[in-house]
């Protein structure tokens, strides 16, 4: 077999391949021998056909699979002897195919780029501090009162954060438009579920009464026939009802699977639980930090294939996540395509620290974190024996770890200021990284 490579870019390659005649004809007779004792032709029994009728019938469709075969085996020898590491499949383009003759194809693709991650040094990391302040447990309890918040019917006017019931028709120019009408919905004034200037103008409502109200839809709405439009809405008020928070108490507690304790029982668990959050929210930001400074510090040439193959994997997440009657590749390549490149990225670069650091999933890690998500269930040790027991759960536990151990690796090396913060600004998110 002979082979030539010829470099028409930074990661594509060119690859002739000649395959000696032998080769193909070899194959070609294994496969009518195997017809030969199998076939069912009429005048004959089986495996007594003559090679000559074989040949004549099966000939053409063996001479094709033998063909597809050698190309495909005799391409990933090349790439080994040449040591080449392809990315994606190659496009192959026959050359000589004829009976008797050598087998010349030639076969373009990329291959992976080479990298070798350097510039840690150079990548400044935030690293945020902070404690779970008893005023902050006290924060929290109050957002649980307010997420259990009941409603009681009252008679008086509405006001802010009162619920009502109503019922609505809504007209521009004196007609009806499409979702502009409604019976028996539940409303919290101050919500901002509505049009602005929708809840604003029931403040003062009583039950019973009907009020006629002219909001306007903002420009940017997002049905256009209505944006920028002023409404005429029919309004009538069913009933108004005022919240109320609810008490501090075993009843409450136990709503939150805590049945014994008291309110400092309760309050130790929030506290855990607050705690839990705010490390992984701050081993969140570090690492998008690391991430970061990493693609910045190393820049790569990404292969098409890769990028490609990212699209095509979330245009499905898309499909799955937003749901309707549409089919990924439906949507537009180039909504994904900097991301993909972004992920493809940093799945390369991440690789390469792994294998330059001799990286490998700390068994001691692993089981830590098995043993913090656990923590969050009741029965912990089943959750922890379940996780041990499935292979799969086990594998994306360990990569979780071995990204973590690229993170302190990056850590070391790095620029790192510490900065205490409070504990609303240690969990509040990130903002989003500009795509790569």
């Amino acid at each position: 077999m002979q082979v030539s490579v010829e470099s028409t870019s930074a990661l594509e390659r060119r690859m002739s391949i000649t395959v000696p005649a032998e080769r193909i004809e070899t194959q070609v007779n294994k496969r009518l021998q195997q017809t030969a004792q199998k076939a069912k032709i009429p005048g004959f029994r089986p495996g007594k056909v003559p090679m000559s009728v074989i040949r004549q019938r099966f000939e053409a469709d063996a001479r094709q699979e033998a063909v597809g075969d050698v190309i495909q085996s005799s391409f990933y020898e090349a790439v080994a002897e040449q040591k080449l590491a392809p990315a994606g499949q190659p496009s192959v383009e026959p050359k000589v195919l004829e009976k008797g003759k050598d087998l010349e194809f030639v076969a373009t693709f990329e291959v992976f780029p080479e990298i070798k991650v350097a510039g840690l040094e150079t990548i400044a990391i935030e690293r945020q501090q902070a404690e779970v302040a008893d005023s902050d447990v006290d924060n929290m309890l109050d957002i649980l009162r307010k997420q259990n918040t009941r409603f009681e019917a009252v008679e008086r006017a509405a006001e802010k954060d009162d619920q009502l019931n109503i019922d609505f028709v809504g007209k521009i120019d004196g007609e009806a438009f499409a979702g502009g009408s409604a019976t028996g919905t539940q409303l919290v004034l101050g919500s901002g579920r509505m049009i602005p200037g929708f809840e604003d103008a029931l403040v003062g409502a009583k039950a019973g009464e009907e009020r006629v109200i002219n909001p306007t839809f903002p420009g940017d709405y997002q049905n256009l026939d209505l944006a920028g439009k002023t409404a005429e809405f029919t309004v009538k008020v069913n009933s108004v009802s005022a919240p109320q928070l609810p008490e501090l108490n075993d009843e409450f507690f136990a709503l939150f699977g805590i049945k014994e304790g008291g309110i400092e029982g309760f309050r130790a668990e929030v506290r855990k639980n607050m705690e839990r959050e705010l490390r992984q929210a701050i081993k969140s930001k570090i690492k998008n930090q690391v991430m970061e400074g990493l693609l910045t510090a190393n820049p790569v040439e990404v292969p098409k294939a890769l990028i490609a193959s990212e699209v095509n994997n979330l245009r499905v997440q898309a499909v799955q996540q937003f749901g309707g009657n549409i089919k990924p590749d439906q949507l537009p390549a180039e909504l994904f395509e900097e991301q993909a490149k972004r992920r493809v990225s940093l799945g390369l670069i991440v690789a390469e620290v792994v294998k330059q650091f001799e990286l490998k999933p700390d068994d001691a890690r692993v089981r830590e974190l098995i043993q913090e998500m656990a923590s969050a269930y009741q029965e912990p040790e089943q959750v922890v024996a379940w996780y041990y027991k499935n292979d799969q759960q086990l594998n994306e536990v360990r990569s979780v770890v071995l990204e973590e151990q690229v993170v302190d690796t990056v850590l070391q090396k790095a620029n790192v200021t510490d900065k205490s913060v409070s504990y609303e600004e240690a969990v509040k998110p990130a903002e989003a990284p500009q795509a790569a």
